[in-house]
């Protein structure tokens, strides 16, 4: 019986949930929805055991597009599609787009190859925006993806981007993000702005699934 509970211990295990959508106003007309991605594991492959941060369906499109260009051979699966017309008034429709999301994290922390690929762990776990996150990853930022990683929460990356506003390594206020309507990253016609208090309370609940590594 101890054996069994020394082995289940030593398990490595990822454990990914997508939850909470919120509704961010970009401007006078446009918003778009982030979801907040937990993370929580024992594996070596992540320097933070724990992790929350949020982020956006248009950096998931492009998070794919960065793995599938890494690995050629591996065929990742499809994010929810685009729907220019999703609300979080239609809980069925956020409760999928959420599911989606997290199947695909979940295929991906299963792949080795994907897991060596730095702009994936600065994507769950530092707050970095896109455009950094490429910098980062090519070491064109004055810290380092650990760094990045390690003090996300703290202010300090913050305060470093303040400090090189001047600096070719800093990004426009206007690009925090990839795109300035709810999913698609080019500016489009004007949506309506979702207040959060319609959102469901099952929206809130976690979609969370532990599952342990598997080998190599």
């Amino acid at each position: 019986m101890d054996s069994m509970l020394d082995n289940l211990s030593k398990t490595e295990f990822i454990s990914i949930c997508v939850r909470d959508p919120r509704v961010v106003k970009d401007d006078h007309w446009h918003t778009h929805i982030d979801y907040e991605l937990c993370l929580h594991t024992n594996s070596m492959c992540f320097r933070k055991k724990t992790s929350c941060v949020r982020r956006r369906y248009s950096e998931f499109v492009w998070l794919r597009h960065c793995l599938e260009q890494n690995a050629l051979i591996i065929e990742l699966p499809k994010l929810p599609p685009w729907n220019p017309f999703f609300s979080l008034r239609n809980t069925e429709q956020a409760l999928q787009r959420m599911k989606g999301m997290q199947e695909f994290l979940e295929f991906v922390l299963h792949v080795p190859l994907l897991l060596s690929d730095s702009r994936l762990h600065l994507f769950l776990q530092s707050d970095l925006s896109i455009t950094h996150i490429n910098k980062c990853a090519l070491g064109k930022t004055r810290y380092t993806v650990a760094e990045a990683i390690q003090r996300s929460s703290s202010g300090y990356i913050s305060r470093l981007e303040d400090k090189a506003s001047c600096d070719s390594d800093c990004e426009s206020s206007s690009s925090s993000g990839i795109g300035l309507s709810v999913d698609t990253p080019l500016r489009g016609s004007p949506l309506p702005f979702f207040e959060s208090s319609d959102r469901e309370p099952e929206l809130f609940s976690c979609l969370e699934s532990q599952t342990p590594l598997a080998a190599p």
